[in-house]
């Protein structure tokens, strides 16, 4: 990464507010103002999303649909229609495509858009912001939030400052200070498990990161230490790439205690299977092969894999193949202190989640929904 910032770009984050849940509410206006849960439905659904109505009693996405139904018992379960949520982020993509070619979608409701210059020639990236936002809500009755900065990290961040439908502009000269303020639980990128390591080590904003040199963050936070180096100086120079290659989906989790038995490892393998499907259902993106990644005791690496001649799209097929992987090997270590599912040989190229490394969740408290 470059050593110092480039200024020069103008990078929109467009998010689109709790998206699932508001299609399903403008197709259905008996469900305006309701607490409701897209999927979910059944003794083993997923939330796949939830309005914000259902969002103030603690229900949010990879939720299981018992868990959301105890906490919002007049919870509304709804049933997903993808192929609607698919047509809808197409017209919300032609209204980008109106303004940039430069767009990397992240997934079906959110994108990265350089606007440094754009088809219409508008002057202020915050005007080019307000114009996508109102487009979006006259074309598809639906509302969007907006980051905008000068860098992708930044921009990210800022869009879900004021969800839903607000927009946040943090300009070069207010960088440095946003980032030194901000706390490093709203760091993206940041799961829960990083963010209570640096807040026990007294590491509770960006400036406290910034306190710490390259070597002594590498130390503590491995390769992503350089990361955190350059972004709490406002160093951020990824371009948005709308050609970026993505061979696998990710998500891993690392145990706080390592674990042994079939039993325990399925426990908190299901959270792992949910926010795994979550993930590919929301990237639109699903593979032939799913590998289930183990990390020993001892730090030894083991992957297994099993490979379909059709896409895996099924989350029950997903937990079934996340159970056999293990089960088949349960008897090639003693205690494992991480596990993860990764799909590859993926339907599409280029929709990527992340920060440009693996996604990695805590799921020993239930994880914030960001839409």
């Amino acid at each position: 990464m470059a050593d110092a910032a480039d200024y020069t770009r103008r990078i929109i984050h467009i998010d689109m507010d709790a998206f699932y849940a508001s299609i399903e509410q403008r197709d259905n206006p008996a469900l305006k103002g309701k607490p409701i849960a897209v999927g979910g439905g059944g003794s083993r659904g997923v939330v796949a999303t939830a309005s914000y109505e259902a969002r103030k009693y603690g229900v949010h996405s990879a939720m299981s649909g018992f868990r959301a139904k105890q906490l919002c018992p007049q919870l509304i379960f709804v049933p997903t229609r993808f192929d609607v949520y698919q047509q809808v982020s197409r017209q919300v993509r032609a209204i980008f495509e109106s303004y940039t070619d430069l767009i990397e979608p992240l997934s079906l409701d959110e994108a990265y858009l350089d606007v440094t210059t754009n088809k219409k020639n508008i002057e202020l990236a915050t005007e080019v912001a307000e114009s996508i936002m109102q487009e979006v809500l006259e074309v598809t009755q639906l509302t969007c939030s907006a980051g905008v900065s000068y860098c992708k990290f930044i921009a990210k961040i800022a869009s879900d400052l004021k969800k839903p439908n607000g927009m946040t502009v943090i300009r070069p000269h207010q960088a440095i200070p946003f980032l030194e303020q901000l706390s490093v639980k709203k760091f993206h990128g940041v799961g829960k498990v990083t963010a209570e390591k640096m807040l026990s080590w007294g590491l509770k904003t960006g400036g406290d990161l910034k306190k710490l040199t390259k070597l002594e963050l590498a130390q503590r936070f491995g390769k992503v230490g350089g990361f955190y180096y350059n972004i709490v100086r406002g160093i951020d120079n990824r371009p948005v790439n709308n050609n970026r290659i993505r061979k696998s989906l990710a998500v891993e989790r690392t145990f706080r205690e390592d674990l042994s038995t079939f039993e325990d490892i399925v426990e908190v393998l299901e959270p792992i299977v949910l926010k795994f499907f979550e993930r590919l259902t929301k990237a639109d993106n699903f593979g032939r092969t799913i590998t289930l990644k183990l990390k020993t005791s001892d730090f030894q690496l083991m992957t297994r894999s099993s490979s379909k001649d059709y896409y895996v799209t099924s989350l029950d097929e997903i937990r079934d193949l996340a159970h056999e992987l293990l089960l088949d090997n349960i008897d090639s270590f003693e205690k494992i202190r991480l596990i993860g599912l990764t799909a590859s040989n993926l339907q599409k190229q280029g929709e990527v989640p992340g920060i440009g490394y693996q996604l990695k969740f805590d799921f020993d408290n239930e994880s914030r929904d960001k839409e």
